[in-house]
């Protein structure tokens, strides 16, 4: 058996491909050039419910097998898409986002590997890059915040390794955006405080890009009742950092007038590079 870094560069002469489709945040028109050419012409598409909106499906071929996977097993998707191998149909497999930050993408490639299914994965627009574009904001600012930690919490559906607890991500003083914590939102609060203060901006988008957004601008010490008085309760994104409240901060050295230049106005590498 290959591993399963070598299987996904050595493909079979096959027929069919899965492909793993960051449909992104949300609205169908954020979906990529290859996502949305692939959708247009697979014969069978799964999906994971609510999170894929039905617009980003209306782009689905005419009859293709459409499958909503929300309340499936895992063995029973990887039977639907080995059924549509042994039928010669590409798979377009649509994950929330970007294919690589919570998809359970693994443990679906693992079984296509056990079963020698070739798979190839398109990227996606991330929801905390959607959610910092609604709010206006770099989620990088000179002096004030260079590191952004993606993360979640703890919860039934999967624990957090040693070492990526809140406060222990906390200590660094980083920007954070929270995924899938909507509905904890006392916890964020309680373990976040004693690193950025109560009076940290907080900024919670819900349902970023799509026509249902919401935006909530809060400080952590106020974000549990701020978030509840909204009703925001899941597909949101937390973001907690200075850099949201950076709107008079210096210029980036990338601009700078002190940045050294060659005769043709081209940037000369320094350290600061």
């Amino acid at each position: 058996m290959l591993p399963l870094a070598n299987h996904y560069r050595l493909k079979r002469c096959v027929l069919m491909t899965v492909y793993f489709i960051g449909a992104g945040p949300g609205a169908a028109d954020l979906l990529t050039l290859r996502a949305d050419a692939l959708i247009r012409r697979c014969e069978v598409c799964l999906y994971a419910g609510s999170i894929v909106p039905p617009e980003v499906l209306e782009h689905c071929p005419e009859g293709a097998d459409v499958i909503n996977t929300a309340r499936m097993p895992l063995d029973a998707i990887v039977e639907t898409i080995a059924k549509a191998d042994s039928e010669g149909k590409d798979v377009a497999r649509l994950q929330s986002g970007d294919p690589s930050l919570w998809s359970a993408l693994a443990e679906q490639a693992r079984r296509l590997v056990e079963r020698n299914i070739d798979y190839e994965i398109v990227p996606g627009v991330p929801a905390f890059s959607a959610a910092a574009a609604s709010l206006g904001h770099e989620l990088t600012v000179p002096t004030i915040g260079q590191s952004v930690i993606l993360t979640r919490i703890s919860g039934r559906a999967s624990s957090m390794p040693e070492g990526e607890s809140l406060p222990e991500l906390g200590s660094h003083g980083a920007t954070m955006c929270i995924h899938l914590a909507a509905h904890d939102a006392q916890r964020i609060s309680d373990e976040l405080t004693p690193s950025y203060g109560a009076d940290c901006p907080v900024a919670v988008v819900a349902f970023a890009s799509r026509p249902n957004e919401r935006v909530l601008r809060t400080a952590l010490g106020k974000l549990p009742d701020d978030i509840a008085a909204e009703g925001i309760t899941r597909t949101a994104v937390i973001i907690v950092g200075q850099t949201l409240a950076a709107d008079e901060f210096p210029d980036s050295f990338l601009y700078s007038d002190d940045r050294p230049r060659d005769a043709h106005g081209r940037t000369i590498p320094c350290s600061h590079d």
